[in-house]
């Protein structure tokens, strides 16, 4: 499985919505009805901090991930990216 390219901006996608729990986070795709499990809080933080950030990369910095927390983090995006949960931002012009 390829990690993430964290020097991408990523966000999650438009019918993704994201509830907090005490174990991490559950993700929901109204589109496509798919439930993803977060089992680590620090990916949530990743996760939430997307969209303000302008590359995956920045958003690890943000939540405070280390790079050997990112390169994990990165293998868990790509994972939620596969499932259509995250998708690349475009660049607006």
């Amino acid at each position: 499985m390829a990690p993430l390219d964290l020097d991408r901006a990523w966000d999650l996608h438009p019918q993704v919505s994201v509830r907090p729990e005490p174990f991490g986070a559950l993700l929901y795709h109204f589109g496509t009805r798919k439930l993803s499990f977060l089992k680590d809080r620090g990916l949530l933080a990743v996760v939430q901090a997307l969209a303000t950030a302008p590359t995956a990369r920045a958003a690890c910095t943000a939540a405070g991930a280390d790079d050997e927390d990112a390169a994990r983090y990165a293998r868990s995006l790509a994972t939620l990216a596969r499932s259509s949960m995250l998708v690349e931002r475009t660049p607006t012009p």
